[in-house]
């Protein structure tokens, strides 16, 4: 028996209320004073969901030291009358007058003396109801009763009230720091198809238990992505995803809906998800591979299958959609305004992701325009050319480069690069490769050629300068060429010999377009069989290593490394070695090599190459 009166039995409940993280912890401290009051029995507690569905009944008797449990998921259709309304009912009913159907209570009720059973029902929340009781003999102050049966409640009401706030709060915690390294995630990747990825992988298994992700095309939603907590219905859940014509009719269905939809129970008859036997039929409609395997299948004492599809929406266009796919309580399912706020979030890393690749595949065939898309092609000259973007953001970049046949049956090889990026520097970089080539095709000489582009630009009052190296490589009848450089500020060439060794061109020059009237002059030197020029852009040697050495300083070393190898193979090894090679920096790469044959003129050949090659990008 308890001897503490029940002021000091209240203050109690209300201290285990303030610590509790379970009503069911409350019990001993409610069921105990109410029993010490005077004429009370038997004191029982029942807790029901959706009106009629009996979760539990707990029950006390006097003289007993631990009371009976009945956990259950019983319907009862005649207790849906006791539900309360908003506020807790305390009700006398005389324990002969219970309806075993409808009043759980009443077989322990008869169990102990007592004529009357006196309850309080209330509400607990949304889904569902409670109420505690207590059996009374003649010798009980019924009022006095009644009135611990409302403080009682009381107490318990509140206690859930903050049990769910917590839960809320802590749920607004982990939804935040969830939706915060979600876009740390998605946001960390430029690629559209990974993107999507990312974002099905990061829901599962914090939001769902599967999810799927479409991208919407003109011709309808094309599927991405999937993934799901059991490995073999994940491949499943990627079959539904690619073929299923019943998603694809809804996802199609709901392209221009901005809310998020739940589809439970009857609206997923006919679908892969529905939880009934016919779902076989609709999962052989997904073409599947017949393993069994349907995500969100229920079976045994699984979950019931609930998903959710949320459109992707940014700046005013639809990109996609995705669908969860739950096998878990209804309290465990994510709130309308959270799948909204990922999916504002996902919508928009998928966007600039989009927007990303068509600017990547405009510059990309805008600097194909800016670049020969061949090489010339004889017996007497290896020629090859490497380019690689340096810039992340991928703008537009300033290097050139080309190989020019002459009407002396020479070629003339040209390199250059202009000051800064985007669509200035495009278009001088155009108008500087072009006007190049043209004199260079009429048999100009490098220095008058280099002087004519400068007068051009200062004309044309460019805004912007630029550095260039003209080189001209006629043939010998002894076997050997003649090598004529000009260079206007540019980065000197180098020269691989025969024997390894390499050696740098001697140029000078004024920039272009700084000055009026400037003039060139040229630097000759002969090069013989197998020897190899090698004309690039200040991005080679510029790259820049985490110690601060610039790839400048090895160049001549990893150049005599590749003694013996062709002209393409020169380009592509320089270039990858110079990516490798630096910590920082962000110029772009460009190398035009050459390697002399050894052919000489009049050796049956024809004095203009008639074949030409694709140059490396």
């Amino acid at each position: 028996m308890v001897d503490d009166t029940w002021s000091s039995a209240l203050h109690r409940l209300w201290q285990a209320a303030s610590r509790a993280e379970e009503v069911s912890a409350l019990a001993d401290d409610v069921y105990a004073p109410l029993l010490a009051t005077p004429g009370v029995h038997l004191v029982v507690g029942t807790r029901w969901e959706d009106r009629q569905v009996l979760r539990y009944m707990r029950a006390l008797a006097a003289g007993s030291d631990s009371p009976v449990i009945t956990a259950t998921s019983r319907s009862v259709p005649e207790a849906a009358v006791r539900e309360p309304g908003d506020e807790p009912e305390v009700t006398r009913i005389p324990v002969a007058a219970l309806d075993d159907a409808g009043w759980p209570e009443a077989e322990l009720l008869r169990r102990t003396p007592g004529a009357t059973f006196v309850v309080c029902t209330f509400r607990l929340d949304h889904r569902g109801w409670a109420s505690l009781g207590v059996g009374v003999d003649a010798s009980a102050d019924v009022a006095a009763v009644e009135g611990r049966l409302a403080q009682a409640v009381d107490v318990i009401v509140a206690c859930h009230t903050g049990i769910l706030q917590r839960g809320r709060e802590a749920r607004r915690g982990a939804d935040d720091a969830l939706l915060a390294e979600a876009s740390l995630q998605m946001d960390s990747s430029l690629d559209v198809e990974e993107t999507l990825r990312r974002v099905a992988r990061i829901a599962v298994p914090a939001v769902a238990d599967g999810a799927l992700v479409h991208l919407l095309r003109s011709e309808g939603p094309e599927f991405v992505a999937a993934t799901h907590v059991s490995v073999q219905q994940q491949r499943a859940l990627e079959e539904i995803g690619r073929e299923n014509l019943w998603l694809a009719a809804l996802l199609a269905r709901r392209s221009e809906d901005e809310d998020t939809v739940f589809l439970s129970g009857p609206e997923l008859d006919g679908s892969p998800f529905a939880d009934t036997a016919d779902a076989s039929d609709a999962s052989d409609a997904s073409h599947g591979d017949g393993d069994g395997a349907r995500p969100g299948a229920a079976g045994g004492d699984r979950h019931s299958t609930v998903i959710s599809v949320s459109t992707l929406r940014a700046r005013g266009r639809v990109v996609g959609s995705i669908t969860f796919v739950y096998q878990r309580p209804e309290a465990r399912l994510p709130s309308s305004a959270f799948l909204h706020s990922l999916a504002t979030r996902a919508a928009l890393s998928i966007d600039n992701a989009l927007l990303y690749e068509l600017r990547r595949h405009a510059v990309l065939s805008l600097q194909e325009h800016l670049l020969p898309s061949q090489l010339p092609v004889t017996d007497q000259w290896d020629l090859s050319a490497s380019y690689e973007v340096g810039d992340p953001m991928l703008d537009v970049g300033g290097d050139f480069y080309d190989a020019v046949p002459r009407p002396d049956g020479s070629i003339a090889l040209l390199i250059g690069d202009v000051c800064g990026r985007g669509a200035e520097a495009a278009a001088l970089t155009g108008l500087a490769r072009h006007t190049l080539r043209t004199l260079l095709e009429q048999g100009t000489d490098p220095g008058t050629a280099l002087s004519r582009l400068n007068r051009a630009l200062r004309q044309e009052r460019a805004s912007r300068f630029l550095t260039a190296v003209v080189a001209t490589l006629v043939p010998r009848a002894d076997g050997t060429a003649l090598l004529t450089t000009c260079s206007a500020g540019h980065p000197s060439p180098l020269v691989l010999r025969s024997d390894g060794t390499v050696s740098e061109v001697l140029t000078g020059g004024l920039l272009l377009g700084v000055l009026d009237d400037v003039s060139y002059e040229s630097h000759e030197e002969r090069i013989g069989p197998d020897d190899t020029v090698v004309l690039f852009t200040d991005g080679l040697t510029e790259s820049r290593e985490a110690g601060g050495a610039f790839f400048e300083s090895v160049l001549p070393v990893r150049l005599a490394a590749l003694r013996g190898f062709d002209a393409a193979h020169i380009a592509e090894s320089l270039t990858q070695q110079a990516k490798a090679y630096r910590a920082s920096g962000q110029d772009d790469i460009a190398l035009l090599v050459a390697r002399w044959t050894g052919v000489p003129p009049g050796a049956d050949l024809l004095p203009h190459p008639l074949q030409l090659v694709r140059t490396a990008r």
